[in-house]
């Protein structure tokens, strides 16, 4: 594990200093072209809705588009095929697309769900082992698997000792409030829906991923050839995030109103659906990028994912958690 990392560490070093002569490039000279970015529209993505809102971007003399996918399954091609240069997608797909010989890195995280995705059960369910013999409704290789399994995992329990119910996340409210299923597995704002049921006395969170925070992760995207030949650019949209979640911390009501433009929704909505994800400060970046047991790595949360799309046939083979990831600009910033 030691050579390994030490490995990893030398190629970050190595990868830096090839970078530098772009990276502190002239800026002007990126402001001719615009950087497309594949996005859905998704609460986590906030700090980036902001610096868009506020033009934060040109400070960089970058301009940027955030063009939006109605399906977010769309997006990984679009980053592989160049229809954008980038995309806002969750780490699982990253996964599976590099899997298949795409070249896609992950270049910074910018959310983790933190509460928003959640195991609910009926109130006599009070622990992930009483889920031995039970029907779980879920969707297959999607966020919500990657939850389940860790919590069956964590409490020695694996797939084979539930009955799976396939289902979409929307889904699972009225097939728990029919009793079809006592235990299912979504995303807010059904979670809370499923949850006030029966005056809030029929269903409650059993685990959530503030349990394992950093396991659901959107990360921001290129290609390894697009960083390589344009690190300031990427440098641009990190400065971005960084400068948007600023302005959030610093002014949350006004950056609830831009984030709420953006998304078509009130601010107190925004508010409300703040409270179920978290946005890593630049300080954090480094846990997600180095190894550790924790879930908020990516060699941890990678290892997983990996290895449920590898049992269900998604992917063949297992891609190495370096080949998912290129933290050559974000961690060569100050």
């Amino acid at each position: 594990m030691i050579a390994m990392r030490s490995s990893f560490i030398r190629h970050l070093a190595f990868t830096l200093l090839a970078a530098l002569p772009a990276l502190f490039a002239s800026p002007a000279s990126f402001a001719a072209s615009t950087v497309k970015i594949g996005t859905v529209v998704w609460i986590g993505y906030g700090p980036f809705y902001v610096a868009d809102q506020l033009d934060y971007f040109r400070k960089s003399g970058v301009k940027v588009s955030l063009q939006t996918f109605n399906d977010p399954a769309l997006i990984p091609p679009a980053v592989t095929g160049g229809t954008v240069d980038g995309g806002m997608i969750t780490y699982d797909q990253v996964v599976s697309a590099v899997a298949k010989g795409s070249t896609m890195r992950v270049v910074m995280p910018i959310d983790y769900s933190s509460g928003g995705d959640a195991i609910v059960a009926s109130k006599d369910i009070t622990s992930i082992a009483q889920f031995k013999g039970q029907k779980i409704a879920f969707n297959p290789l999607s966020p919500s698997d990657f939850l389940l399994s860790y919590a069956l995992q964590t409490n020695n329990l694996s797939e084979k000792d539930v009955k799976p119910v396939n289902m979409s996340p929307e889904s699972v409210p009225a097939a728990m409030a029919s009793g079809g299923v006592k235990i299912g597995v979504t995303y807010e704002p059904s979670v809370s829906e499923i949850v006030g049921m029966g005056g809030g006395d029929k269903f409650h969170v059993v685990f959530s991923t503030k349990n394992a925070p950093g396991l659901i992760t959107d990360v921001l995207v290129f290609k390894s050839e697009y960083i390589r030949a344009n690190p300031a650019v990427v440098k641009a949209l990190i400065q971005g995030y960084i400068d948007g979640l600023d302005y959030m911390k610093k002014h949350p009501a006004e950056a609830a109103k831009l984030i709420g433009k953006v998304m078509g929704i009130s601010d107190k909505e925004v508010m409300e659906q703040m409270s179920g994800v978290y946005n890593p400060t630049f300080a954090e970046f480094p846990k997600v990028f180095n190894r550790s047991d924790e879930t908020v790595s990516l060699y941890t949360s990678g290892g997983l994912i990996s290895r449920i799309l590898k049992a269900k046939g998604e992917i063949r083979k297992i891609p190495r958690i370096e080949d998912t990831m290129d933290a050559s600009v974000a961690m060569g910033m100050k």
